[in-house]
């Protein structure tokens, strides 16, 4: 039973890794440069896939 557990762990985790993105999108729309690098970092930071997750917002992976 501890499988279950942990499974539900995973799925808020994700949950809650979609919602930042869903904010981190909204607030890139009206960003200046600066506070995209600190978005983009901030992406690098909750995600593995995140190089990918970057490509698809339109932020080129040299922006660190």
């Amino acid at each position: 039973m501890g499988g279950i557990s942990e499974r539900f762990k995973e799925i808020k985790r994700r949950r809650h890794r979609r919602k930042k993105l869903e904010i981190f999108a909204r607030k890139l729309k009206k960003a200046t440069a600066s506070e995209k690098t600190a978005i983009s970092d901030k992406i690098r930071k909750l995600s593995l896939g995140s190089e990918q997750i970057l490509e698809n917002f339109g932020l080129a992976a040299s922006d660190r």
